[in-house]
This record gives structure tokens, sequence and C-alpha cells, in this order.
């Protein structure tokens, strides 16, 4: 049995259609004055059945549009290249990648997923290589400023480093910096034992 409800009707006394002299009930809407957007729901205006088929009948959704706006309002990809907040270079996610750089929004969507995986495999390798050092050693490494692919080599070079910018005879005698040298001799000291360092 057929609903006799229209589609799109919404029942209510206290609205009155906004056609001039009509006394029907509104109790249907159309676009209003303020369309919606991304600050939230436009206005809706509301008609009877009659003054809402009338009001169908005569809107001109390319109203105000050039011949070049309408056929690409008309293209089955027309909205894909707009840039959304989140494919905005400055979205504050690194890697994203933005609508306007893909014909086809597929392959933006299969680029950040691409992104996605390359951040998640660089990071379980990080793990994996942190993980050889004891938790001693990690901070020592964080100490030291090197990270956790680090060599003997590389140790000594960055050790050489750090004494001659914190020793008091390379600053004038000034022994301000007597505590981060002595945090990095200890640092050294602990690394350079360490079964970790190839």
């Amino acid at each position: 049995m057929p609903s006799p409800r229209f589609h799109g009707r919404f029942e209510t006394a206290e609205r009155r259609c906004e056609a001039p002299g009509c006394r029907e009930p509104g109790e249907f809407r159309a676009p209003g004055r303020r369309p919606h957007g991304f600050d939230g729901p436009g206005e809706w205006r509301w008609f009877c059945l009659d003054h809402v088929r009338e009001f169908n009948a005569g809107y001109d959704w390319f109203e105000g549009m050039s011949a070049e706006e309408i056929i690409a309002a008309q293209s089955p990809i027309a909205g894909w290249q707009t840039e959304t907040r989140a494919f905005r270079p400055d979205a504050g996610v690194d890697g994203m990648p933005r609508w306007a750089d893909y014909a086809d929004p597929l392959d933006a969507i299969s680029a950040r997923a691409r992104g996605i995986k390359a951040r998640a495999a660089d990071h379980a390798r990080a793990a994996a290589a942190s993980a050889r050092f004891t938790p001693d050693e990690a901070r020592a490494l964080e100490v030291m400023g090197l990270g956790s692919d680090t060599d003997r080599t590389r140790l000594r070079r960055r050790y050489s480093e750090l004494v001659r910018r914190y020793h008091p005879d390379r600053n004038g005698g000034d022994r301000r910096h007597e505590a981060q040298l002595g945090a990095v001799v200890e640092a050294y000291q602990l690394l350079r034992k360490s079964a970790a360092l190839a």
C-alpha cells in the first residue's frame, strides 16, 4: 500500500507558506537566501505543495555562472578538485596529498595510503634498531644527540665534537657548560662499551 506522505514533506502547524498571500501550511522546504556551506546549514524557505512546485519549476541552479563554470559543474568529477582542509599543504600531517595534484581522486587516496605505509615501515625499522640498546644506552644516545643507527666511528666523532664545544679551555675558561660536559663523558663511557655498536 503506497504511503500518502510526499517525499520531502515536513508536517507542521507552525509554519505557513512563504508565498505572498498563501495561507496553506509550509510543509516543503526549498533553498533559502543563505546556502549550505562549511559554516553549517543554510536557510530554508517553506512552501505549500503548489508553491514549492512553482519554485522548483523556476529555480536555476546555474544562475550567475559563466558557460565554463556550468560545464565544469556538470563534470562527473565536479567538486573533487576542491582543496579541503585535510588536503592542504598546511594540514599538519606530513606527506598529505592535495586533490589539485591529481586528475583522479583515487590516485590521491592511493598516495596517502602509500605515505602511511612508508611511515609505518620507517617507524618499525627505528623501533627494531632502538631495541638493540638498553634503556640506559638509549638515554646516553639522546645525550650525545645520536640516533639508533650509530656506529663506533660516529660515536667517537660526535664525542670529540661535543668535548670541544663544552670544555672550559675552548670557552675562554667559562665553566657554565661543565654539567653538559660531564653528561657527555658519562654517556660516551657507557656507549663505547656497548655490544650493540658495530
